[in-house]
């Protein structure tokens, strides 16, 4: 059966959920038919009510709130669904941007789409998105991986999953782990061309783009790494050694030129060939793991 949704043309408001994007930086970026259905429902849904507060005072919206977040979602849900029931009309919104990205309003879309009740989408800003445009990287393949795990261990691991994916990755990161991420991200998955987007549509806006290294060397040095960031990485050149890590580089040299008792030059051309990557490149790296290892 086909997913009901609303249809919110007519004067009034029918009942059902209405998926409402709002600002992610700039107060005026939001639909006139979002500041209706925002007036029109009979609560509004939200992550947090201070920071929804600023929103609806700032257009004279006097429409209830109430919180739905991580945290009190199992709770709150069921009391959203009974009152979805009886007819109403509820808008759920984040605290910036489209709802569902990172946050647990695709449980109470679901919850709605097993009970045949009314849902539908009132898009609008969106700071992946935004970013992805900004970046100056490929659009016509892109994956949004949100945010990776805090943990060193657990985030390799996450982007060693995501090595391999033929598209642009998108991230969110905080900036207290900005640099360790971007670390993680060169070495697992190689110094690919990057853009890095923080204070989306404020003031204060600032998009960089070039690639990992750079990145990291800029935001290891001091970089501003204040609100939000969105880490945008091109997708691994086509047969270019998408799945070889620095690590992977270095044992296969090594291993060519102890083991197999081959030149450095020849190492390099044998490493070069096998895994795509640029002959000069893997030869200056080959000259450099030699010199170490005599030393």
């Amino acid at each position: 059966m086909a997913r009901k949704t609303v249809s919110d043309t007519d004067s009034d408001l029918p009942a059902g959920l209405y998926i409402i994007a709002t600002p992610i930086g700039n107060i005026e970026d939001i639909t006139l038919r979002a500041l209706r259905i925002l007036g029109k429902a009979d609560l509004i849904a939200c992550e947090d009510t201070r920071v929804s507060g600023k929103l609806t005072s700032f257009y004279d919206i006097s429409t209830p709130k109430t919180p739905y977040h991580d945290h009190n979602a199992d709770a709150a849900r069921p009391k959203l669904l009974a009152m979805l029931r009886e007819g109403k009309r509820i808008a759920l919104i984040s605290d910036a941007g489209m709802p569902l990205v990172s946050d647990p309003g695709y449980k109470l879309v679901a919850a709605c789409s097993a009970e045949d009740i009314p849902v539908t989408c009132v898009p609008g800003a969106s700071a992946s998105l935004a970013a992805l445009a900004l970046s100056g990287l490929p659009t016509d393949r892109f994956m949004f991986a949100g945010f990776l795990p805090v943990k060193s261990a657990a985030r390799r691991t996450a982007l060693s999953e995501l090595r391999d994916v033929p598209a642009t990755l998108i991230f969110y990161e905080t900036g207290q782990r900005l640099e360790k991420s971007l670390q993680d991200m060169l070495e697992v998955l190689g110094d690919r061309p990057a853009a890095l987007a923080r204070e989306l549509t404020k003031k204060f806006e600032e998009v960089k783009r070039n690639t990992l290294s750079n990145l990291l060397e800029i935001y290891a040095g001091g970089g501003e790494t204040r609100g939000e960031i969105v880490i945008i990485v091109g997708a691994p050149e086509e047969g270019a050694g998408e799945t070889w890590t620095e690590t992977d580089i270095d044992t296969l040299l090594l291993e060519m030129i102890k083991k197999q008792d081959m030149s450095v030059k020849d190492a390099a051309a044998y490493v070069s060939a096998k895994s795509g990557l640029k002959k000069r490149d893997v030869y200056q790296r080959a000259l450099l793991l030699n010199k170490k290892e005599e030393n």
